[in-house]
Parts: C-alpha cells; structure tokens; sequence
C-alpha cells in the first residue's frame, strides 16, 4: 500500500495451504484472503483504489466475466458447460464488492524479480510446508486403468452408447452437477482409452463402471442417459440396473461395449 506520503507499506500475512487444491483454486483463494485482510485490518481505509497484483492469467482474464457475465449465465460459460470454481469465484466477487473502492486486478510475470513476487513464492512454499486446512473442494479420486493422460473433447459427443469408468467424480454446489473424469471401456469404441471429463444429474461412485449414452454437444458434454452399472470396482460384472432420474432401464450393453 502507498501511504498520504508516498510511501509503500508492506504487510505480510501467511496461511496454511488447502489440500488437495489444485493451482487455480489457491489463486483464488489468495485473492480472497488478501481482500478480506485488507478490509477487516482496515488497511484499505486510506486509498482510493485497490490494484490486486497476480501472477495467474485464470484471474486476471477472468475476473470481469466472474462480475458481470456468469451470473447472469447461471455460472456457465457460453458453451455451456458450469464454471469451474464457482463458489469461490462468488466469494471473491463478493470481496470485491465489500471493499467499498474500485479494484483491479493486474497480471505479472510469474517468477521474476520483482521483490514482492519473490516474497509471495517464498511465503507460498512455506504455507503448502504448513499444517494443511480443510479443502476447497471434495473430491473423490480412483487409480486409472488407461496410461492416457485427461485430454479435453478427447471423446467426442455423438449421441452414442459407451461404457466409462469414473475416476474422479466432484459435486459442483452451484450448477448442481457432478464433474466426472472417466475413461473409455467400450472394446469396439474408436475413443477405447481416452479420458476426458463429462457432467451429469446423476450420482455415478468413482472406481465404478457405467453403461450410458452421452450427448451430441462436444463443447458441453453430458450423460444423458445412465442404463445400468457395469462392473464393482474390480472388474467383477454386475447385473443390477440402476435408477436414474425419472428413468429405470434394465439394457444391457450392445455387443462390443
């Protein structure tokens, strides 16, 4: 901060890192704290504007439409698939708002030499040292049985049968969806291998395998359909259908999936 005189004041804070956080969500979160700090120590008090110095361009770029665009959009993008982060997004939002001053956000060079940025990456590796807090975000993670690495579109929305097994599975409270990675089981499937991420209604458990039939929409893909489980965790088939929404199917799986 610059004081009446013209002079920079500096006040370091550190706090324990979050586990299981994943570099977006702590960017996030750093904006959230400094903001909140700033306000409740009363060290924005004397100035007029607040200028927020990140090294993440998934902030910075980003801020404006967290303000006036996903709102409006019920927190989706315009293809739309739900805005990751959304919660904290809100609260940085609100942040903002409560600061009760015009604030910018402003992108530096990650790493350089300037002596606050090298401060903020020493304090960083400190905290992540630290006792961890709770996480941001729940979610459940499984062993893959691909080599492939997660690539977005990598399976392409057609409207087709596949059976996937979830890997990751995380319930987004904003949209009301559940954010799955998977991977594609189905044998005679030209995506056999692939992992790629999908939002559904339903309530799929990691580990598990499904037979379900995906949308037509590869920007905003989803389950549209989930007919029945496949297999435990282990691979051991099983034969129970399960219930979706408004929907019980007893389908067994077309040859080759």
């Amino acid at each position: 901060m610059i004081d009446s005189q013209g002079r920079e004041e500096i006040s370091d804070s550190r706090h324990a890192g979050y586990k299981g956080a994943t570099n977006n969500q702590m960017e996030l979160q750093a904006c959230i704290v400094a903001l909140e700090e700033a306000h409740d120590r009363g060290l924005a008090t004397p100035v007029s504007k607040i200028v927020v110095h990140t090294d993440s361009q998934y902030v910075a770029d980003n801020v404006n439409q967290a303000i006036f665009t996903w709102p409006k959009q019920r927190w989706a993008t315009r293809a739309g698939t739900p805005v990751l982060n959304a919660d904290l997004w809100k609260r940085l939002v609100r942040a903002i708002k409560n600061a009760g001053r015009r604030v910018e956000f402003e992108w530096v060079q990650g790493h350089s030499r300037d002596p606050h940025n090298r401060a903020v990456d020493k304090m960083a590796k400190g905290s992540a040292k630290s006792t961890l807090g709770p996480t941001l975000s729940v979610v459940s993670v499984r062993k893959k049985w691909t080599g492939e690495s997660v690539s977005i579109g990598s399976v392409r929305m057609l409207g087709q049968r596949l059976s996937i097994r979830v890997i990751t599975c995380e319930w987004l409270h904003q949209q009301k969806l559940w954010k799955l990675k998977y991977e594609v089981i189905s044998k005679a499937s030209p995506f056999l291998g692939k992992v790629d991420i999908i939002f559904a209604t339903d309530v799929l458990a990691d580990g598990h395998a499904y037979f379900v039939q995906v949308n037509q929409d590869t920007a905003n893909p989803r389950i549209a359909k989930v007919f029945r489980e496949l297999t435990d965790p282990d691979g051991t088939p099983r034969s129970r259908s399960i219930k979706g929404k408004g929907n019980t199917s007893h389908v067994r799986p077309l040859a080759g999936t």
